[in-house]
């Protein structure tokens, strides 16, 4: 056989060859395509998508939200306690153990995610889906009221599913500041949350949820309409690329969800990180109590007590997490 009957061969085989990838390649995408558009996948995709954006975010924020429980444990009951500053707790976390010991209650706080952000995006994009169907029906747009009910309505159902975890969250990062003798050492999120209902029953496990539920609402309310608000402004009204819009979008939902939200995550850490003590009493009874007692002893600016912490860390999550669940929108439509 000659040399270019050979290489004649070796080119119709390559061709074929490509044509057969062509053509599996291709019915991967349209077996993908109709997988991700299948009712179920389209129901289950926004709650997907939230999960995943919000365990990026936690990833990358949660030294952040140790120096801002920490913060807002010091000096409890006095008001003239100690005025520690994002340095200074940082300073001494690192020097009372190593610099991982700022990721300590992590897998509490990707648990936290996984269950809450799940469902308050999923939960929040499946309102707005069906509100936006009814308004182009009626010929207008989504107004924000509308919005706003959506994400109050989304925050307050999934914090009342994520509470466990985000009460694991709260003993473990706080954990730290007892006297070693009496420390816990929680291993892990599942290890803290066995020795809760354990301990104090399971019904501990929704201690502090008046609170979270409260302030889940809040930042929703703050987070999720302003930026679904601010966004659709910006498009209409300004000429920046999507990804600006994104990102000015969460910047400013940032800072509004920080502000409606940060007095209540002040009580709930306090409420979830309060134990019985030898006269088998909490400090608090409860959510009205804990903001009546902080007032009178602490002082009501005790309430925004790092908000320049809490905006660093409520900020970026809500941007990382939006910028990620919008991305993975865009590709699975």
């Amino acid at each position: 056989m000659s040399s270019s009957t050979l290489k004649q061969a070796a080119e119709t085989a390559r061709a074929k060859t490509s044509e057969v990838m062509g053509v599996a390649r291709t019915d991967s995408v349209a077996i993908a395509n109709d997988i991700l558009h299948s009712p179920l996948m389209k129901a289950a995709l926004p709650f997907i998508n939230g999960g995943i954006s919000g365990m990026v975010a936690t990833s990358v924020i949660q030294p952040v939200d140790m120096i801002k429980v920490r913060i807002q444990l010091a000096g409890e009951g006095t008001a003239t306690g100690p005025k520690p500053t994002p340095l200074s707790v940082t300073r001494q976390i690192i020097s009372s153990g190593k610099a991982l010991d700022l990721y300590t209650g992590l897998s509490a706080g990707l648990l936290r995610q996984a269950v809450y952000t799940t469902a308050r995006l999923g939960i929040f994009d499946t309102f707005m889906g069906k509100l936006s169907a009814r308004a182009k029906a009626e010929g207008r747009s989504v107004g924000f009221s509308e919005r706003a009910t959506a994400g109050l309505s989304a925050g307050a159902l999934a914090a009342m599913v994520g509470n466990p975890a985000d009460l694991a969250l709260i003993r473990m990062q706080s954990d730290g500041l007892k006297p070693v003798a009496q420390r816990k050492n929680y291993k892990s999120v599942i290890d803290a949350l066995g020795s809760i209902a354990k301990g104090e029953g399971v019904a501990a496990l929704w201690a502090g949820c008046a609170p979270t539920v409260v302030r889940a609402m809040a930042l929703n309310f703050g987070q999720l309409a302003f930026f679904s608000e601010a966004k659709a402004q910006l498009k209409a009204n300004t000429d920046l690329s999507a990804r600006t819009q994104t990102l000015t979008a969460s910047a400013i939902a940032g800072f509004f969800a920080s502000f409606f939200s940060l007095p209540f995550d002040f009580v709930k850490t306090r409420l979830q990180k309060q134990q019985k003590g030898p006269d088998g009493k909490v400090p608090y009874r409860g959510m009205v109590d804990c903001f009546a007692k902080v007032a009178k002893q602490e002082g009501l600016g005790r309430f925004y007590r790092g908000f320049g912490t809490y905006y660093i860390r409520i900020a970026p999550h809500a941007m990382v997490t939006l910028i990620v669940a919008d991305y993975l929108g865009w590709l699975t439509k």
